[in-house]
């Protein structure tokens, strides 16, 4: 049995996928195992599913809640949201070493607290609504308490695990969070559903100065975001600021890099946010522009006064 070695091209996009097809079927490969990060396993998870082969998954980081999931994200070679792709299954095997991501850049690490921190608050969404998980059925109670257990555990470990992170240590703090980032986030979010982080985070791409960021990053501004957006009682919304500011997760709009970016351009974000298919439609009520881009104006202002140390105007 012989290995083949490919390099990831560094975008899950189109372009990407043809050209691993290619090498799939010249070379036959019978079993493809994508290691890396989130858009290396989902290049993965696209690309043998389109060849009909297994997929093993073996992430270095822990950033994304791509490697349980049966779906994936194109975008475009440019970086920008395209689709969502489903998969005919998850993963063969998903296999995480510790010392690995213990050895990554601790930067990874929160931003998959980013991403799993919206789990939660869209499953409860989707929970209300009565809305379409990922996998074409209705949440269960089960889906809804792995999501709350990914919160509470970000919640009690996210702060000593990113700790442990930055000295390159595992603990079982830093266990818990992994587990957090990518069984409990994707089993959660595949189960329970998806609604304005995620969709707020697709709008975000549109806008080429997000693109050093990371999509675990804009989620977080999307859940911070989503909360103005459904008007969360008080004490939730300062918890979820208290822990994006304690973990070092975006609060602000220039944390994305939009920080001169005016009215207009964000407009063009939240346009993309309500486009026709976006989960953002899985909240309560009618989902327009305006309010998505009242709701992220909103939650620079309260990211930017916390940390100005000014009283939070809700």
């Amino acid at each position: 049995m012989s290995v083949r070695i490919e390099r990831f091209g560094g975008e899950c996009c189109e372009e990407e996928l043809v050209r691993l097809s290619k090498v799939i079927s010249e070379h036959r490969i019978g079993v493809l195992a994508g290691m890396g990060g989130g858009k290396t396993i989902d290049t993965a998870k696209i690309a043998a599913d389109r060849a009909g082969i297994p997929v093993i998954v073996v992430p270095t980081i822990a950033s994304t809640d791509a490697p349980c999931s049966g779906c994936a994200v194109r975008y475009s070679k440019d970086g920008v949201f395209d689709s969502v792709l489903y998969q005919r299954s998850n993963p063969q095997a998903v296999l995480v070493d510790l010392e690995i991501i213990a050895s990554a850049p601790a930067r990874f690490l929160v931003a998959g607290m980013g991403d799993a921190l919206s789990t939660w608050f869209e499953a409860r969404s989707c929970h209300r609504t009565g809305s379409m998980n990922e996998c074409g059925g209705l949440g269960t109670v089960a889906a809804l308490g792995i999501a709350k257990l990914c919160y509470d555990t970000l919640l009690a470990d996210g702060v000593e695990a990113k700790k442990a992170n930055e000295a390159g240590v595992v603990t079982p703090a830093f266990d818990r969070v992994v587990e957090a980032n990518t069984l409990l986030s994707g089993l959660g979010f595949e189960c329970g559903g998806i609604a304005s982080a995620h969709s707020i985070h697709n709008g975000l791409t549109a806008l080429a100065e997000t693109h050093p960021f990371y999509h675990g990053e804009k989620v977080a501004f999307g859940v911070l975001a989503g909360r103005h957006l459904t008007g969360d009682p008080g004490e939730e919304v300062d918890r979820v600021y208290t822990f994006c500011e304690e973990v070092g997760l975006p609060t602000t709009l220039s944390d994305i890099g939009l920080g001169e970016a005016g009215p207009e351009r964000l407009a063009m974000a939240a346009e993309k946010a309500c486009a026709p298919g976006q989960a953002i439609c899985h909240e309560g009520g009618t989902m327009t522009p305006k309010r998505v881009l009242d709701a992220m104006l909103k939650a620079d202002a309260m990211g930017r006064e916390r940390r100005h140390g000014k009283a939070p105007v809700r």
